[in-house]
């Protein structure tokens, strides 16, 4: 990436957290990124970012706009030089601090690849005893586990009043439901929809 300052702009809507700020990389104000899986791709391609303040530091939550004008993969991590930060105090300084960017700016998917983020709050159907299909829940969360990603699904479950209501723990904790995100379980995708089908047995 190279040339003159993008204009942010107003901080989007659409905000998808890809990532966080390690520390500094070398004396020029370079910073090191540890992307979220499968992620990478779109802080490479991306120019305006936005960086979230951590807990730890004063402000905490508050975003503020990164233009970037140079970023490339090391090793496991990404590290990108933005304008206005030129030395390795400052970079140091971004430590902890969440890169996000908007969706709008993702890459196009490949035909059958998702985009985790549009995964979360799809409705997930599998097979019950009898070989029918029935909800399981909904996704609140995908994650890798090294040979492929797993969507964590929240159990959901009729209640009286007819609408679907999330099944809990006696502490009141939400029950999750771990089905792998590979072909041989998971059959069809529809985001428009927000529903995702499978094979995974209903208990």
């Amino acid at each position: 990436m190279s040339g003159a300052p993008s204009v942010v702009g107003q901080q989007p809507a659409d905000l998808v957290e890809l990532g966080r700020i390690a520390g500094a990389y070398g004396v020029r104000g370079w910073i090191r990124i540890h992307s979220h899986a499968q992620q990478g791709n779109t802080l490479l391609s991306a120019t305006n970012w936005w960086i979230r303040t951590p807990a730890s530091v004063s402000g905490a939550g508050v975003f503020r706009p990164l233009v970037i004008s140079r970023a490339r993969t090391h090793g496991k991590y990404l590290v990108a030089r933005a304008h206005g930060i030129d030395n390795r105090e400052d970079a140091q300084l971004l430590k902890g601090h969440t890169v996000w960017v908007s969706r709008s700016l993702f890459p196009q998917a490949e035909p059958d690849e998702y985009y985790w983020t549009d995964l979360i709050g799809c409705q997930v159907y599998g097979l019950d005893q009898s070989g029918q299909e029935a909800l399981i829940g909904v996704v609140s969360d995908v994650t890798d586990n090294g040979a492929h990603a797993v969507l964590h699904v929240h159990r959901m479950q009729s209640q009286a009043d007819g609408t679907l209501g999330m099944v809990r723990t006696p502490k009141g904790r939400p029950v999750e439901e771990l089905v792998p995100f590979v072909a041989a379980h998971v059959h069809s995708v529809d985001l428009a929809a927000q529903r995702i089908a499978s094979n995974w047995p209903i208990d």
